[in-house]
């Protein structure tokens, strides 16, 4: 634990302006940002007397080894910046809401030739309407179905409606009237365009219109005695106003207001969120957050307006906010909600009227929703406790350990060997933290050595970390080689703000590479591991993008900073005891080891020659289960599609410069990879876009690709020949 005192900055250092602040740990990882009017005087707050702290803010500054700042022009600016850290640094002592479910919208994609009336998740999308969200996916295709009915408009699929185009026929939703059908040209583009854009605003609340026109129609066709024209307009109008009756009017017409709730105890926090659109409520989410800082219901209802808001723009900020309590700067706010929505916002409390009592039902939805959070943790929150103290006890550890880092090797018949790192902390997958490897040192299987080669590798990059960092002289000097860092190998030097505070510096000194010259800030090898696919700046997903070396001091959670208490690897006593062996080689002594078999669950520990054997019905093993064959998933699925692209791989891939444009045009011209190798260079430049210099690398990588003899299959006899893109088929 840190003594506060010990970073905190010399009188005078801290100016008196607004700006926003972060409080870093040992490792340089933020974790807490907050923003203030005037620095000096927040900051002041956290270095009075520790007795006189919140708890959370004193187990903050306690967990915290400097604190540094950044000046900005207006409150405005600090509200952005604070929001932008937040979303960037995941700080583990700031509120940060969980949607309890990926809300569904439904979506017109406007920015289409043909827009689409569609079912969407997930983040938005230039271009696109967007209407709820709704609390079930189903309750928007009950709407939409009754729609379609007056405004025909396209809901397939890309590949739906190009075979419609080719083959000219319709899908059924156009021969029972429920689609225009402009795929088979029945109306054309603009008309389909004006259908979606009436589409839109019918949902966007101006129903009258078009309920009054179907009305008007109607009774003009029945005075024309065309009853059968007449009822299906009737027939309209009733399923109009009942997808109106979907959403109820709770508000005076053409009122447009989103209504925050929060429901609070003083470990965790409920926001609800009713979206008004129209004078109806048009949809409604929910998030639960626990409350890592001191907060009151004002910082926590900011806190909802920045996740709420702070990716959005135009008519998705409404032109009424209301809150239970304003947040402590509700002038700033109201002007940052303004700039995102391009006009003014109205960010009050509701007094009295339809707005109060419907703001009460809001208030009871989160109550109901803080309950049943709380019912559904306690049981969770209590077995997972159970869990990590079973595997303790069972493996005589001092405590429970709360990060546990699991390992597993993955290969067909000796192919494409490739290895999994997976992270639980505090009984919970942490998947911004998997990593993946590929295994390197040798050819061929063997799960043993591969796992040596792996731990080795994840540890070597800790030991790097550390040192990097100034740590260095707290850990024991490792008995195997640590390779150096690559001779000029520097860490980048980002761009830093003009005004910033000190940061405390390592008081270690750095170590010498091997050849004695000074070690490079950041300097480390490359290629120790790779991160886990499909991984965003914190998301659900989930790790940091592929580069050599980490940046220094940007306050991200670095690739392998941070040391488990306990590693699992995937197998029995043999692959323990070379987990075992890569550590005690890098004199790492701090760190338990075992291993789970798959044949009878049995629990292996480093020199012991007898497993240790965990109850069946133990919730210990079912977690180490978990956590087991969360490592196998992610190693296969990572073999499997490592796999998949070997085998899909073509000669053309090798040619560089040739994009996947480039070598769709060649295959097209010449139909096939085995045509194209026949080319001359100059056919092959006859292609648009090729000149001769790619033509002849594209013909140096072809003759150098070229089989030696036809594949057989052995099944048929048949000849395998290569398909359009020069794989085997």
């Amino acid at each position: 634990m840190a003594d506060p005192s010990s970073y905190r900055p010399k009188p005078g250092q801290i100016p008196d302006s607004p700006g926003v602040y972060k409080f870093r740990d040992e490792h340089r990882r933020v974790i807490y940002v907050g923003k203030a009017k005037n620095l000096r005087q927040r900051l002041a707050n956290y270095f009075q007397d520790l007795a006189g702290l919140h708890p959370r803010t004193r187990t903050m500054v306690t967990t915290a080894a400097s604190v540094e700042w950044t000046v900005v022009s207006t409150e405005v600016e600090a509200l952005q910046l604070e929001y932008t850290w937040i979303k960037e640094f995941d700080p583990r002592f700031n509120v940060k809401y969980r949607d309890d479910k990926s809300y569904p919208y439904l979506a017109v994609t406007l920015n289409e030739d043909f827009p689409r009336v569609q079912v969407m998740r997930g983040a938005k999308k230039k271009g696109v309407r967007y209407f709820g969200p709704y609390g079930h996916a189903w309750a928007i295709r009950e709407t939409v179905d009754l729609m379609l009915r007056v405004f025909p408009v396209r809901t397939c699929s890309a590949g739906v409606f190009k075979n419609a185009e080719r083959t000219g026929r319709p899908c059924l939703l156009g021969y029972i009237g429920k689609c225009s059908a402009p795929c088979v040209g029945r109306v054309t583009p603009e008309e389909h365009r004006d259908l979606a854009e009436d589409f839109c605003d019918f949902m966007a609340g101006r129903t009258g219109t078009y309920i009054r026109r179907l009305e008007k129609d109607m009774m003009q066709a029945a005075e024309e005695m065309e009853y059968e024209r007449a009822a299906r307009l009737r027939d309209d109008a009733e399923a109009l106003k009942r997808a109106m009756e979907k959403s109820a009017v709770v508000l005076a017409d053409a009122t447009d207001a989103d209504l925050i709730a929060v429901a609070e105890d003083e470990l965790e926090a409920a926001v609800q969120i009713f979206h008004v659109r129209g004078g109806r409520v048009r949809g409604q989410r929910g998030w639960v957050t626990d409350k890592v800082e001191a907060v009151d219901t004002a910082g926590l209802v900011e806190h909802a307006l920045q996740q709420l808001y702070g990716e959005e723009s135009g008519d998705s900020v409404p032109k009424e906010v209301l809150v239970p309590a304003l947040p402590e700067d509700p002038e700033a706010v109201s002007q940052w909600l303004a700039g995102r929505r391009g006009s003014q916002v109205s960010l009050r409390i509701p007094q009295r009227g339809d707005k109060k009592d419907l703001m009460g039902t809001v208030q009871r939805n989160a109550q109901q929703a803080l309950g049943l959070h709380k019912t559904k943790r306690a049981s969770d929150l209590t077995t997972r406790s159970r869990a990590l103290e079973e595997i303790a006890e069972a493996l005589g550890l001092d405590t429970a350990p709360l990060r546990v880092e699991c390992f597993d090797i993955s290969h067909l018949q000796g192919d494409d060997v490739v290895a999994s790192m997976v992270v639980f902390e505090d009984g919970l997958a942490r998947k911004s933290e998997y990593r993946r490897f590929q295994i390197k040192g040798f050819e061929g299987q063997d799960d043993v050595r591969s796992m040596h080669e792996v731990i080795g590798r994840r540890f070597k990059r800790y030991l790097q970390e550390k040192e990097r960092t100034g740590e260095w002289e707290d850990t024991p000097a490792p008995t195997g080689p640590v390779p150096a860092p690559a001779d000029g190998a520097q860490a980048p030097t980002g761009a830093v703000p003009a005004l910033t505070g000190p940061v405390a510096a390592p008081t270690a000194p750095v170590p010498a590479r091997a050849d004695g010259a000074p070690d490079p800030a950041g300097a480390v090898p490359a290629s120790q591991g790779e991160p886990a696919p499909g991984a965003a700046a914190p998301a659900p997903g989930d790790t940091a993008p592929v580069r050599e070396e980490p940046r220094e001091d940007d306050g991200r959670p670095k690739r392998f900073a941070y040391p488990p208490q306990l590693v699992v690897v995937d197998g029995g006593q043999p692959q323990v005891a070379a987990a075992k062996r890569a550590l005690d080689e890098l004199g790492i002594d701090d760190i338990a080891v075992c291993g789970l078999a798959k044949r009878l669950e049995e629990v292996w520990l480093p020199d012991d020659d007898d497993p240790v054997v965990l109850p069946r019905s133990s919730e210990g093993l079912y977690l180490l289960q978990r956590i087991r064959d969360e490592a196998h998933r992610f190693a296969i699925t990572y073999q499997r599609a490592k796999r998949a692209k070997r085998i899909r791989s073509s000669p053309l891939d090798e040619v560089s410069g040739l994009g996947e444009t480039r070598k769709q045009a060649l295959i097209k011209h010449f139909g096939s990879v085995k045509k194209l190798r026949q080319a001359t260079i100059d056919q092959i430049c006859e292609v648009p876009g090729i000149g001769r210099r790619t033509a002849e690398s594209v013909a140096a990588a072809l003759a150098a690709a070229a089989p030696a003899a036809p594949a057989v299959n052995t099944a048929t006899g048949e000849i395998i020949e290569e398909d359009d893109g020069g794989s085997r088929t």
